[in-house]
Formats: C-alpha cells, structure tokens, sequence
C-alpha cells in the first residue's frame, strides 16, 4: 500500500473532490513531460503536468504473484504536447511513468500509485491509447543466452568486436531522389558492393529525422545506390538529408566469415541439427549415413 500523507489521507476521509491524477512521463532521450486529467495544469515539482492532452486513463488492475499489471492512458495527439511524429518515430517507446494521485487545490500533496512504462501504443485519428505495464513485465523477458544457428551478437557491439568506425563497415552519404515513403537514391556509397547495407542500421544527421535509426531492407546500385528502409521515416525524406549506415550482418555463419572475417568472434551454434533432424529417417545409399560426422570437411 502507498503511503498516504496524512494531511492528504485527511482530506479523502472527509470526501472532498479536489483529487485529479497525474502522469511524469520520461523518455529514453531524457525528455520528461507532465500530463492530468484535470482540466488545469498542475505543478509537480519541476513538471508541469499539461491539461491539454485530455488524458484520461481506464481503471487500473492489480493481481497477486508476479502476474503483470497495468492500465491504458488514453488522450489527444496535440503538438503542444504530444504529437503523432514523436509516436511514430518511437520516442515514447519503453518510457518510464509515474502515476500520481493529487490534490490540485495543493499539489503538495500526493502519492504515488504506480510506477511501470508504456507498452503498445495505438493511434487513431487524433486520438491515441497507450498500455502502462507495471515493472514485473522485466521478469517476462527472456534473459541469458539462446542456442541458436544464428549469431545472438549485435553487430558492433562488445561480443562481436567489429569496429563500425572501420571505413570498410560504415558509409556516409545523402538523398539524391525520393522513390517512395521509403525508397530513395543516395549519394556517397559508391565504394561499396550491392547488398552490401541490407540488414544494416542507417542513422539520419540531418534534415527532418535527424537522429532517428531505422533498419536497412534492401541496397541496390552502384555509384548511386538505392536504399529500401523497413519502414517510412517519422518525417518526409528531401533530397540532400545526410545520414551514416553501417554494413548489414544476416547473422550467419558464412556471413560472418566471407564479409567480415570474424569467425573467432562467432557467437551462434551453425552445426546444430535443423527442426528437420528430427523426422530424418535413412535411406540406403544416401550421403551421411555411414556413422561419420555429418560435418567433416
């Protein structure tokens, strides 16, 4: 149970109406930004908590166990404070909140009653409707590693041990022309191989979705190469908006040997047997049933 203050607990037992509740939302970038369902702004602290984002939010539900918890936040898609773009662009993804319950005539007073971070988020319209989940989601995540064919590294990261500041796994370029929401011809990659940025990470420098990443899906081209994203950018691409991408890596064993050499640093199983193994039965004749190791080279 939340620890009510008493001057707070006071004034809910003699059943004044002066209670609103209230949301700190911080994104991953550092941004906090305050919401009520009052229909004045309130002051927390440093945060402003605005009014006119008509959030609303559904009950809450509470189990015992380790059973996640949650509620849904509902309101309106406001520039002011919180527009579709920011959404779309995924700034308001894993943000952590807190909810709030006030008395506006003396915002002093308050308690907390929930701590957790935004789950789904769906948009219609000008509205939207966002999912809360409270913190023991973390204990549905899977945790540890996996034995997969497949590489579990991140290309780049600590395990892997690729640089990308390497020349030869990162290219800088710019738009040339727009083909689509999210096709377009760039300049600046000429030096590299065709295919040679599929899967790879793309980070806008500059122009509209400066700082935003978005996964490569297909790169095509020579001296002026075509680039296919997996999805359209938050904001319209113009020619000449800047960016950096960095080489693709499909994860596999040969992958991992032909294009960057990093055998050593592998961190899948690729001689582990397919789903397939399982339904093999021998046939006479056939290659791998002589009791040999079906991977001698």
């Amino acid at each position: 149970m939340p620890n009510i203050p008493a001057a707070l607990q006071a004034k809910l037992d003699s059943g004044v109406t002066t209670l609103c509740r209230c949301w700190i939302m911080t994104r991953r970038d550092g941004v906090t930004q305050g919401f009520t369902d009052h229909d004045e702004d309130v002051v927390l602290g440093a945060v402003v908590s605005r009014a006119a984002s008509g959030l609303d939010a559904s009950e809450a539900s509470q189990r015992f166990g380790l059973a996640v918890d949650g509620m849904e936040l509902s309101g309106a898609l406001s520039d002011a404070t919180l527009t579709e773009a920011d959404l779309a662009a995924g700034r308001y993804d894993a943000a952590a909140v807190e909810a709030w319950l006030v008395d506006w005539s003396e915002p002093g007073l308050r308690v907390l009653t929930a701590r957790g971070v935004l789950g789904e988020v769906r948009r219609e319209g000008a509205a939207f409707a966002a999912e809360l989940r409270s913190l023991t989601h973390r204990l549905n995540e899977t945790g540890g590693r996996l034995y997969t064919a497949a590489c579990s590294a991140d290309l780049g990261d600590a395990r892997c041990g690729i640089g990308l500041g390497n020349p030869a796994f990162a290219g800088a370029g710019a738009v040339l022309t727009q083909a689509g929401a999210s096709t377009f011809t760039a300049s600046g990659l000429g030096g590299f191989a065709e295919g040679w940025f599929t899967s790879g990470r793309l980070v806008w420098t500059s122009g509209a979705n400066q700082g935003l990443a978005v996964e490569v899906k297909s790169h095509t081209g020579g001296a002026q190469a075509t680039l296919t994203l997996w999805q359209a950018s938050a904001e319209p691409i113009a020619p000449g908006d800047a960016f950096t991408v960095s080489a693709g890596c499909d994860k596999r064993f040969d992958t991992c040997r032909a294009k960057f050499n990093n055998v050593v640093n592998f961190r899948g199983f690729p001689h582990i047997p397919g789903n397939d193994f399982v339904v093999r039965y021998a046939v006479a004749g056939e290659a791998g049933n002589d009791g040999g190791s079906l991977n001698a080279s």
